[in-house]
């Protein structure tokens, strides 16, 4: 698709490690790309990749839902708190952008469609997200248990909501760019996501099978950073041009910092 950046909802958030921790709620079964990210330039060039993961993948914490027995009932077996989530060697939860390289001063419209963050089986889906400044985050409860969203950010002004009961929705948007903004619930103290907030649309968040595409980007060279709440940072310069796309695959270890 021309000018449209290729975002959103990180699927199967729940499995971790490599193994299967854990079982997996019905919301991890989308298909990459389902959240909207944001109107490109039209045209232009892609950035395409895969983050991998290179040895053998850490293993998450198992998360003792006892007292929710409504969230325990979604999986088979006990979940794991999905901190590092590899697939196949195939590394999720990952935001690519666009570190440098952009025009100086050049503004880009914000998108009407809300990002969508929801909240099933007591975790957070997605678990990592990228949205521009400006943008709608449309936060859900698909639990029939209280849920408590606070915010964290440093240079954006927080936020601490409740949600009591299933099928509540709040909308929230950030001012200003940040790069990580901590998402946790006061009430499930493991729940735990991180929202990017971007000043222009040219961004991407891993699914499982660690891919990634960034579209309607001008001609030009750019330096593109990966960026895993856990594993740290990877960049590399990208030479993209006015039409087709310049590959950028990346590869975490367990000892990147």
């Amino acid at each position: 698709m021309k000018g449209i950046l290729i975002g959103g909802l990180v699927l199967s958030l729940v499995a971790c490690g490599g193994n299967k921790e854990g079982g997996t709620p019905a919301a991890d079964s989308a298909a990459p790309g389902m959240a909207p990210a944001a109107a490109a330039t039209a045209g232009g060039g892609m950035v395409t990749g895969v983050v991998d993961f290179a040895g053998t993948a850490p293993v998450n914490p198992t998360i003792d839902m006892a007292e929710e027995g409504a969230c325990k009932g979604k999986y088979p077996t006990a979940p794991a708190d999905p901190v590092v989530k590899v697939t196949d060697g195939k590394l999720a939860n990952v935001v690519v952008y666009v570190k440098s390289g952009l025009p100086a001063g050049q503004t880009y419209p914000v998108p009407n469609e809300a990002a969508v963050i929801d909240q099933e089986g007591c975790l957070y889906h997605p678990r990592a997200l990228a949205v521009m400044v400006g943008q709608k985050i449309q936060i859900k409860n698909s639990d029939p248990v209280l849920h408590n969203i606070k915010a964290v950010p440093t240079k954006n002004r927080g936020f601490n909501i409740s949600q009591p009961k299933e099928g509540m929705t709040t909308e929230r948007s950030f001012t200003v760019e940040e790069l990580t903004v901590p998402l946790e619930c006061n009430v499930h103290g493991w729940m735990h996501a991180n929202v990017a907030v971007l000043s222009h649309p040219f961004f991407a968040t891993t699914g499982a099978d660690g891919s990634f595409t960034i579209s309607g980007l001008p001609a030009g060279t750019y330096e593109i950073e990966a960026r895993h709440e856990k594993l740290g940072t990877k960049t590399m310069s990208v030479t993209v041009p006015a039409s087709g796309s310049a590959p950028a695959n990346f590869s975490f270890t367990a000892a990147t910092s």
